[in-house]
């Protein structure tokens, strides 16, 4: 495994910030059925969407299989595996988001097909998993951390990964500059948009993921909610 750069360790420390105390109500809120904002019904929507992009590429019957939601938020998706039949460990740096989305687990879900934790994705004490799913956690990494990250899931990884990146688009481009004009202590941890063809060809360099091919790839747009999901698939 290797070892997480600085960049990544910062941006994880900003990350279990915001999560945890900035933006806990309206995550929360988000992530219900509660009314929101048209901006945010859009985010809503983007998530809804991709969140079923993802569980189509993964089987039907996952039973008896072991699943990474790396970066679970509140649950949604680790839900949706378990009742699949996969035994589900779900994961994210936020105290309040795991213990949000332990309260919000339907009683038709035991606490056995799923477990949460409170932790960092790459820790290598979780072990060994067929599936890693990470939807809308890794957006706030650059390249050289997203490959790192990827690339050290994938050491733990029998089947597949699925996740999603920020792809470069002029309007995300606009919103990152944007951002970097407010004062450090008014901003949200920063999107970090990704080029899909430096990304691939990062990849494909990458010694140590020569039995990883890319597989299916599709963008998902609502309104303020841009968001690339990509399958990485073992040779």
């Amino acid at each position: 495994m290797n070892l997480p750069n600085v960049s990544y360790l910062q941006r994880r420390s900003q990350l279990e910030t915001y999560f945890d105390r900035t933006a806990m109500e309206a995550w929360a809120r988000l992530t219900s059925d509660a009314p929101v904002s048209g901006i945010r019904a859009t985010v809503r929507a983007g998530r809804d969407e991709m969140r079923r992009t993802l569980l189509s590429w993964l089987p039907t019957d996952l039973r008896g299989r072991r699943v990474l939601d790396a970066g679970c938020g509140t649950g949604a998706l680790s839900v949706e595996l378990a009742r699949r039949g996969a035994r589900v460990l779900a994961i994210d740096l936020s105290p309040r988001l795991i213990q949000l989305a332990a309260e919000r687990l339907p009683h038709d879900i035991g606490y056995g097909h799923i477990d949460f934790a409170v932790g960092d994705l790459l820790d290598p004490s979780l072990g060994r998993f067929d599936h890693v799913v990470s939807m809308d956690s890794l957006i706030h990494y650059d390249t050289t951390d997203l490959v790192r990250t990827l690339a050290d899931l994938l050491e733990r990884t029998a089947t597949s990964l699925v996740f999603t990146f920020a792809p470069r688009t002029p309007l995300l481009g606009l919103m990152h500059a944007v951002g970097r004009l407010f004062p450090r202590s008014d901003r949200a941890p920063m999107i970090e948009p990704v080029d899909e063809a430096s990304l691939r060809a990062r990849l494909a360099g990458q010694h140590e993921l020569s039995r990883w091919q890319v597989g299916r790839t599709q963008r998902v747009a609502r309104g303020f909610y841009i968001s690339q999901a990509m399958e990485l698939a073992r040779r």
